[in-house]
């Protein structure tokens, strides 16, 4: 019996294009499905768009279009951009204004309400809208919020519903003490020593109605929306069917979560608070990736160094970007992303690389060989299996390549393109290893690299050369 799997992205807000960031995530988390599929599970992988929100109505008010259809048309470009990013086609896409979810969201809301944690209350905070999250004075640098310093805070003062965070600071700390409960654990020690040192204060959980309109409307009283945390919060159980099928969300939670360094405190502490009140336990794991630069700053649209994932798949193809974010972004630090340093590393590793080492090994088994070498089953390398147990894919991809290179410096030490002409049954022999060797490759780059492995298998099975190079080299 398959053993169940449960991974999820968060959902990016649906107030700009997709970019870089979002790619990296939803990738990360594809290979890892990908990953646990051909180990044997039976995995539930779910993304989405996060749909309400002051952002997304701002946005959809400057258009002079309604939240929902300006909802609608940027999800609809979220859910474009996976088959092209090469993510599983079975992944699960859940919209925060969907019925279902909204309906989830507002019975959760009923369960902390009724455990005592959700109170209202009159109070005055500086707000950050990029973060959608209240900020105290230490989180500040000069006044301003250290990840949108480019954004004014906005001052708000009103009477609004509240969780008590403060309740769960305890079982918090408890939840904590599990060393990987947290990836990497520096991100951990964070949390424990926001609990340690500064405490944990309740936080807002609702917007007034007639000044922010855009969201789940609050149980029992109309004059509130839900805060666009507390509603987003709720996808990752409304996605596999709670309260509604409970043998389904059973079956599957509970959940590994990645997210960036800039949800920690809000994936990690009041989301799993938010499952405490109302009795579900905590999620499995979570796994927090940097940031991704570009020539050293923050991407941002003011100075133009955004990446659009979208128009590097259409000049190097979908692999071409999995790889570059596979390898070359850190799995847990800020990676720098540039377009010059994408190209230098696909010639080299892509095009000069394993392209051209299964061209070589393809032509001479489609030249000297009669018939598609027998290939004995393999598994994946112990090692590669640590480092995907560990989420770090970067070291994985580093296996496969240290594989690659190993059997380039085979054809170079062996020449058995040389060695035919006076050995053929010596230069066969050698040509089938090497045939071996490169779907091995193919076999550990398949959660990788999907759509190369499949190349690669189908050229060795057929016993000939790829018809098109897998990599194109860019001048």
């Amino acid at each position: 019996m398959k053993k169940n799997y449960y991974i999820t992205t968060t959902i990016p807000y649906v107030n700009a294009d997709p970019h870089i960031g979002f790619a990296l995530e939803v990738v990360q988390a594809d290979i890892i499905a990908r990953y646990k599929k051909l180990a044997g599970f039976d995995v539930f992988f779910n993304t989405g768009t996060d749909e309400h929100g002051v952002k997304v109505y701002r946005k959809a008010m400057e258009q002079g279009v309604t939240p929902q259809a300006y909802a609608d048309e940027y999800a609809e470009k979220y859910k474009k951009l996976l088959p092209k990013l090469g993510i599983c086609e079975d992944v699960n896409f859940i919209r925060t204004t969907d019925k279902h979810h909204v309906h989830s969201a507002q019975e959760f809301w009923k369960k902390c309400f009724d455990a005592g944690d959700i109170y209202k209350k009159n109070y005055k905070i500086k707000y950050c809208i990029g973060c959608e999250l209240e900020k105290t004075d230490s989180e500040l640098s000069e006044g301003k919020c250290t990840i949108h310093p480019n954004l004014e805070l906005e001052i708000i003062e009103e009477e609004n519903y509240f969780f008590k965070l403060s309740k769960y600071t305890e079982k918090l700390s408890k939840l904590f003490e599990s060393g990987t409960f947290v990836v990497p654990d520096f991100r951990l020690n964070e949390m424990r020593s926001l609990i340690k040192e500064k405490g944990l204060e309740d936080f807002s959980v609702s917007r007034l109605k007639d000044k922010m309109p855009w969201g789940v409307p609050v149980p029992n009283d109309d004059k509130h929306v839900m805060y666009v945390w507390f509603d987003a919060f709720v996808n990752y159980i409304s996605a596999i069917g709670w309260p509604s099928d409970m043998e389904k969300f059973n079956k599957w939670w509970p959940v590994v979560q990645f997210a960036g360094k800039d949800q920690v405190r809000q994936q990690a502490v009041m989301w799993q608070a938010m499952l405490m009140s109302v009795d579900i336990e905590p999620s499995k794991q979570i796994v927090i990736h940097g940031f991704i630069t570009s020539g050293g700053e923050k991407m941002s649209k003011s100075l133009g160094n955004v990446i659009d994932p979208l128009s590097i798949v259409e000049e190097y193809g979908t692999d071409a970007l999995r790889y570059y974010l596979a390898r070359h972004v850190h799995p847990f630090e800020d990676s720098d992303f540039t377009m010059e340093r994408f190209k230098e590393v696909y010639n080299a590793n892509l095009a000069n690389g394993l392209g051209n080492l299964v061209s070589r090994v393809m032509k001479m088994a489609e030249t000297n060989l009669s018939e598609p070498v027998k290939i004995p089953k393999s598994d994946f390398p112990e090692n590669f299996n640590d480092a995907m147990s560990q989420y770090d894919i970067q070291k994985s991809a580093d296996i496969v390549w240290a594989l690659i290179t190993s059997l380039d410096e085979k054809i170079q030490k062996t020449e058995p393109f040389k060695l035919v002409k006076n050995d053929k049954k010596k230069a066969e022999e050698i040509i089938r290893e090497l045939v071996i060797g490169i779907y091995s490759i193919a076999c550990i780059l398949e959660p990788l690299l999907f759509e190369t492995s499949k190349k690669i298998k189908k050229s060795v099975k057929e016993n000939k050369m790829p018809t098109e190079s897998l990599f194109p080299r860019k001048e």
